[in-house]
This record gives C-alpha cells, structure tokens and sequence, in this order.
C-alpha cells in the first residue's frame, strides 16, 4: 500500500510544481492523469485506512483543481 501512495504523494508534488512554474496546461493534465489513478485505487481499496488516504488525496486534487481552474465545478455537478 506504501509504494501506491508514495506514487501519488510524488505525482501530488509534480503537480504544484507545474502550479508554481505557472504551467497551468500541464498541470492540469496531470491532474487528470492523477484523478484517474486515485479513482483507480478507489476501486480497489480495502481498508478503511486506505479508504481515508484516498480521501485525503480527493479533497487535495479538488482544491488544487480549483487553484488551476478557478472556483467554476469544484465537486463535478454540471
């Protein structure tokens, strides 16, 4: 489980990275790349701990989300 998580705590950081060199195109592509991975895990999880780290990581990529795309379909309601 660590290996997972440490995949996406580093692919998390690639992301603000691309945010900070105000690469907002890119970051946004891997955001999407990192949405689906997490909504990959999802699908797989087990464990409630996994299940809660998970959802740490949703509300991050939300927030960050927001800071790439502004405040429009924070939760995905169209």
């Amino acid at each position: 489980m660590n290996s997972k998580f440490e995949t996406l705590k580093a692919n998390v950081q690639e992301i603000i990275d691309l945010i900070a060199a105000k690469n907002d195109r890119e970051a946004n592509n891997k955001l999407l790349e990192v949405s689906d991975e997490l909504d990959e895990m999802l699908d797989h999880a087990e464990e409630d701990e996994e299940l809660r780290e998970i959802s740490r990581y949703q509300v991050l990529l939300n927030q960050l989300h927001v800071r790439i795309n502004g405040e429009e379909q924070v939760d995905g309601d169209a």
